[in-house]
């Protein structure tokens, strides 16, 4: 009983963070949606094949991409455009890619490996992927009518 309650909490929120935040600025010229499927690996007559479902149900261990769509609709160069993508409590980032992340919330921003926690004693540590949450891309220039996608990889806690 508390195993399905989990699975449709954690359902409900990672379907609800799914969708990114854009720059301020540029928010108007560039359109965002962002979507998550479930990784799986099926057996099709004894080959294994891996498919990206649509997250129905969804446990502890099971393996996400998150997908950001970008598409400048505008008639001007957009230049510095910055996608945030929050991660859902309920997941875990499971790699390091090529994007920024914070540890503080979305206070500040670096390259994972650069990052560290502070904890409670004052003592500083080497970041975990478990403290990412947030994920951030900067798009250096979109061309008028440029669509593109950004993801990342997260696995149910």
């Amino acid at each position: 009983m508390l195993n399905r309650i989990f699975v449709a909490l954690s359902l409900v929120l990672v379907m609800q963070l799914a969708v990114p935040m854009a720059h301020a600025q540029s928010a108007s010229a560039v359109s965002l949606s962002g979507d998550v499927k479930v990784i799986r690996t099926v057996d099709e007559n004894g080959t294994a094949r891996t498919v990206l479902e649509e997250p129905s149900q969804v446990i502890p261990g099971d393996r996400l991409v998150f997908t950001t769509r970008y598409t400048n609709s505008s008639a001007e160069i957009v230049e510095d455009f910055v996608v945030t993508n929050p991660l859902p409590k309920a997941v875990m980032l499971a790699e390091d890619g090529d994007f920024e992340v914070s540890v503080d919330g979305g206070k500040t921003f670096g390259r994972f490996a650069a990052l560290s926690v502070t904890l409670e004693d004052g003592a500083d540590r080497p970041a975990e992927l478990a403290d990412v949450t947030h994920i951030r891309w900067t798009l250096a220039t979109l061309t008028p009518g440029q669509q593109g996608s950004v993801n990342y990889f997260a696995v149910i806690r």
